[in-house]
């Protein structure tokens, strides 16, 4: 199954893995009224990466850079799901599977579509990607 896909851009911020660390960064964000579309975390022991869509990723590299966070943009896919049972492995897992592409990491969002939710889909060849992910 063919599913919506256009590429993105997403910023990833390394923090320290330490109490509060997560709420200075997310307040540098409100203070500049800069609204998060989709958001991950992963924690290693000494850091966490915070991956977040933002409207304006460069004003939040940006922001972010002057609180002295560490952060950059990376390009990303946003990939159009059915929000039903099946709906991620038939419209993302299977097709870059079957085109023998390993997922990195992938995270949800919501869409205001109704029955449609986005995943945001990180892998190593986007444009082969796009192509099995419009394959079905």
């Amino acid at each position: 199954m063919a599913a919506p896909v256009s590429r993105i851009e997403q910023v990833s911020v390394f923090l320290e893995n330490r109490p509060g660390r997560l709420v200075e960064m997310l307040k540098v964000l409100e203070d500049r009224g800069i609204n998060i579309l989709a958001m991950s975390l992963a924690d290693a022991p000494d850091f966490g990466i915070v991956r977040m869509v933002l409207p304006d990723s460069r004003q939040g590299v940006e922001v972010l850079h002057e609180a002295g966070f560490t952060a950059r943009s990376t390009e990303v896919l946003k990939v159009e799901v059915p929000h039903r049972p099946g709906g991620l492995v038939d419209t993302v897992a299977l097709p870059l599977s079957r085109a023998g592409l390993n997922i990195e990491y992938i995270y949800a969002s919501v869409d205001p579509a109704p029955g449609q939710a986005v995943v945001v889909v990180k892998v190593r060849d986007l444009d082969a990607a796009e192509k099995a992910l419009a394959v079905g």
